[in-house]
């Protein structure tokens, strides 16, 4: 890929929690794979589509609930024989899969995408493949959040190098938290069950909400005191003498229990609860994100995964919880395309000459532009020389073998 004058695109295709196309405007090769990143609880597909009639195109993503794995697969269906059409001397398409359904649903994919190669990709080398691509390559991707500000979004507007060492709290159906100290250096050194398949579940439970756009949205209008304990509920002002206000929650759900009385159906509105709820899985995750950061001394805490989604209320929590536990010393870093790190970080990984993969950084899998960059941009030459060449032949009868096998 070449990533040369690469850009958020501004057009809106989505208008309800849209992810917004990456332009590509020196990209000329035919685009040979789709990357689809297969989590618990969503699937996420990265896919380019070249402009008609002029040079580049654009990278676009897309979603769709696991539990609708076969329309995610048909979706992918059609994105292989748009692909195809016009090139008599293609490659063959490649699918790069990542995620724990890549594993869960490899079989699948294979008998239902006849003709399509399909790979599957670390998941974890795939994050930080991705989220390096965005922060290195892409303007105007990461920001940070505060409703305090009288404008909320602060972009980072030049991507930078000089990123490491940094922190990715990826949220998706559990939370991975993995410290990142160079461009393949990384390590997972925490993480927690309570992430967003809990909030996505316990919202079930206890609301009438179907997806999880509905739940964020019922969300908005909630007011957690309703639901939660707060300090000054407990005090009647605030605790002074340990920085903490009355409006600070003390008991997620404490308002809930009262000793011998059942609370009503109608005694708690489902808005309410799904404030509570949200502040509930954000704060802990906010607080496990600033220990990690402290423990290790790093500054640099981005979140990703599709947790976020764009949510105000989601990122002002999480960018609260660093700020209050950090007494402003850190601050919380969201992106753009947050949820859509693994899938990106596979499509990079695309190789079509080459078995040995795994040697090589992700830099070598797109273009970054040597002319007008900083030579510290440019993650170095490929070294190692000892690889097996494919040619076009070898890797149709790749295909053949695996779809005989």
């Amino acid at each position: 890929m070449n990533v040369l004058g690469a850009s958020v695109s501004e057009a809106i295709t989505d208008p309800v929690h849209e992810t917004r196309d990456i332009l590509l405007p020196n990209q000329t090769e035919h685009v040979a794979q789709i990357a689809v990143d297969i989590g618990g609880s969503l699937a996420k597909i990265v896919y380019f589509t070249a402009f008609k009639g002029r040079t580049g195109g654009r990278l676009h993503f897309k979603k769709f609930e696991t539990e609708k794995i076969d329309e995610c697969i048909e979706f992918i269906a059609e994105l292989v024989k748009d692909a195809q059409e016009g090139y008599e001397h293609r490659r063959p398409m490649v699918l790069k899969a990542t995620g724990g359904g890549a594993h869960l649903y490899y079989d699948k994919l294979k008998s239902k995408l006849p003709g399509v190669h399909v790979q599957k990709e670390d998941e974890m080398e795939c994050l930080i493949t991705g989220l390096n691509f965005f922060i290195t390559e892409i303007p105007y991707e990461a920001f940070t959040y505060d409703e305090q500000e009288s404008d909320p979004m602060q972009f980072e507007t030049n991507p930078s190098p000089h990123v490491y060492p940094y922190i990715l709290v990826n949220i998706g159906s559990g939370v991975s938290v993995l410290k990142v100290t160079g461009p393949d250096e990384f390590s997972r050194i925490s993480g927690t069950s309570l992430g967003g398949g809990t909030l996505w579940g316990l919202m079930s439970l206890l609301t009438k909400a179907e997806t999880f756009d509905e739940m964020l949205e019922m969300s908005v209008t909630g007011d957690n005191r309703h639901v939660d304990l707060l300090v000054g509920d407990i005090y009647g002002s605030d605790y002074t003498k340990l920085g903490l206000k009355a409006s600070r929650i003390a008991s997620s759900f404490g308002k809930v229990f009262k000793k011998g009385k059942q609370p009503t159906d109608r005694q708690f509105n489902s808005p309410d609860i799904a404030k509570s709820l949200l502040y509930m899985v954000s704060n802990n995750i906010g607080q496990i994100a600033y220990l990690n950061a402290r423990q290790h001394d790093i500054k640099r805490i981005y979140f990703g995964g599709c947790f976020i989604r764009g949510h105000p209320i989601t990122m002002n929590t999480l960018s609260y919880a660093i700020k209050f536990w950090s007494n402003g010393t850190m601050k919380a870093l969201f992106l753009r395309h947050e949820g859509h790190l693994g899938a990106t970080g596979a499509f990079l990984k695309y190789s079509p000459i080459r078995k040995a993969r795994h040697s090589f950084s992700f830099s070598e899998n797109f273009t970054p532009d040597t002319s007008s960059h900083n030579p510290s941009r440019v993650y170095g030459d490929i070294e190692d020389t000892n690889v097996e060449l494919l040619s076009q032949q070898q890797i149709e009868d790749d295909m053949i073998a695996d779809a005989e096998n």
